[in-house]
């Protein structure tokens, strides 16, 4: 597993991580709203994302991306919105591909 770093962070979010982040989103974050109402911007715990279910989140998050979430992300900003959680394990994911498919050709 790899490990998210805050400069994994960006602004832009990819259309194909945001779908996935959803995905897992509707499955463990037992909102009481459905997720598909929420915009990538919505603030998750003011539509009923509580810590606990979070921690739920965070878990399905890091076997959906094949990646941990290191203690220093483990922040209420991180998770409060698909955008923010999407800026946080796509970029990440997509480095690591990159370093792993450069691994392979120097091998």
């Amino acid at each position: 597993m790899s490990e998210i770093t805050s400069s994994g962070l960006r602004d832009g979010v990819d259309a194909a991580v945001s779908a996935r982040v959803r995905a897992v989103l509707a499955e463990h974050g037992r909102l009481p709203v459905p997720v598909e109402s929420l915009s990538d911007t919505d603030d998750l715990y003011r539509a009923g994302l509580t810590s606990h279910a979070s921690v739920g989140l965070m878990l399905a998050l890091e076997d959906a991306f094949d990646l941990e979430f290191p203690d220093r992300m483990l922040t209420r900003s991180v998770f409060e919105s698909v955008a923010a959680i999407a800026a946080a394990a796509g970029p990440t994911r997509r480095t690591l591909e990159s370093a792993w498919l450069a691994e392979i050709k120097l091998a």
